[in-house]
């Protein structure tokens, strides 16, 4: 029997919609609440353990009672062991549950020598695991926090299940995969400090699995590149002949339309342009849904760099809601040329957090890479 680890941390990505860039920490979990913000991690555990079930037999899982895992494995049929920790709450419940409950929980599976070690969270929650388990034990994450910048997340939560029966089959090998975190407080100052936390083993597959989170290059090149781009964009407003409204996207490639216009811009947030001025800024799904009510509205993003995620990663805020209010047809992807030459196997990504917006948005998209030059990259 192959023995299984699931912990899940139930508020990650709690502060995705609503715009805070994370939900480390009570203060901005308790602020997440207010605003309204999406519990998503059950969702994707049940995501994954549906696409999960080719191998059900043959697999015992090992888990808390409660949201952290238990109450999800029961209902989808898996043969369930609840683990019983000192400090835990034989139960666990929404809101009540903090990092000492995942990283506790780690350590008793590494004593109990399971097959793999299933997370479900972002960054933060990689960190307990690393610091729980290291090296020790395979572990693999299912992606649903905000940041998640890390290479020890599969692409999505069917990914990972796919993964999970290729290794359990022999087919997917190990590797060491990044844990790195950013600090939310300089986040939410549009700063990124990134850290190298160290490694956890993972099962790979380069289909199946994400790569860590790459940053443009500060050259020359580069930033000449973003410009160009900038200066098609603009030229496309003064040409279009009707009074869109321009939302503008996280990233450096998108900034760099502000730069040109000579405006201001956050650099992790999304900010609402029109006639060339900046008219509000870093806003949230809210936010967004109330200032683009009845106006004609153009979306600009740029993909994360090496992951390759057009949405999902990084922009929570442009939830799939958003995005189908806007049409499809007015999202204008751009990204340098270095940026595209480092894509995984060539191809953009989507983990939206919504898998029938997904399919829709899966196929061929055209992408600016240079002023008025467009690439064809499919989006998988």
């Amino acid at each position: 029997m192959f023995k299984i680890g699931l912990i899940v941390n139930p508020i990650a990505g709690i502060g995705g919609t609503v715009g805070l860039k994370g939900s480390d920490g009570l203060e901005i979990l308790n602020q997440a609440r207010e605003r309204g913000g999406l519990i998503q991690a059950p969702k994707r555990t049940e995501e994954f353990l549906i696409e999960l079930k080719a191998i059900i037999d043959d697999i015992k899982i090992y888990t808390l009672k409660g949201v952290m895992g238990g109450d999800i494995a029961i209902k989808e049929g898996f043969k369930t062991e609840f683990l019983m920790i000192e400090g835990i709450p034989t139960s666990t419940n929404l809101f009540e549950t903090n990092p000492s409950f995942t990283i506790e929980t780690a350590k008793k599976m590494k004593d109990l020598k399971m097959d793999l070690i299933i997370f479900v969270g972002g960054d933060g929650t990689a960190r307990d695991i690393f610091e729980s388990v290291g090296s020790e034990i395979p572990c693999l994450g299912i992606p649903s926090g905000v940041k998640i910048n890390s290479s020890v997340f599969a692409v999505n939560p069917k990914a990972a299940a796919k993964l999970l029966i290729e290794f359990y089959n022999g087919h997917a090998h190990l590797r060491e995969s990044e844990v790195l975190d950013i600090d939310e407080s300089a986040f939410r100052d549009n700063r990124v400090v990134s850290k190298f936390y160290g490694y956890l083993s993972t099962p790979y597959l380069p289909t199946l699995s994400q790569p860590s989170k790459m940053a443009s290059p500060q050259t020359l090149e580069e930033k000449n590149n973003q410009l160009r781009i900038a200066d098609w964009i603009v030229k496309q407003m003064d040409n279009s002949g009707i009074d869109y409204y321009y939302l503008l996207g996280p990233g450096t490639t998108v900034r760099a339309i502000a730069e040109v216009l000579d405006q201001d811009k956050t650099l992790l947030g999304v900010d609402l342009f029109h006639k060339k001025k900046c008219i509000a800024m870093d806003l949230n799904e809210q936010q967004i849904i109330k200032n683009i009510e009845n106006r004609k509205v153009k979306l600009v993003v740029t993909p994360i760099g090496a992951q390759g995620f057009v949405f999902g990663r990084g922009n929570l805020q442009l939830s799939p809601k958003i995005l189908m209010k806007i049409g499809l047809e007015n999202i204008i992807i751009i990204a340098t040329k270095y940026k595209i030459s480092s894509l995984p196997n060539g191809k953009l990504r989507i983990d939206s957090r919504d898998s029938t917006f997904d399919e829709k948005f899966t196929g061929l998209h055209r992408v600016l890479a240079d002023f008025g030059e467009i690439n064809i990259i499919e989006v998988k």
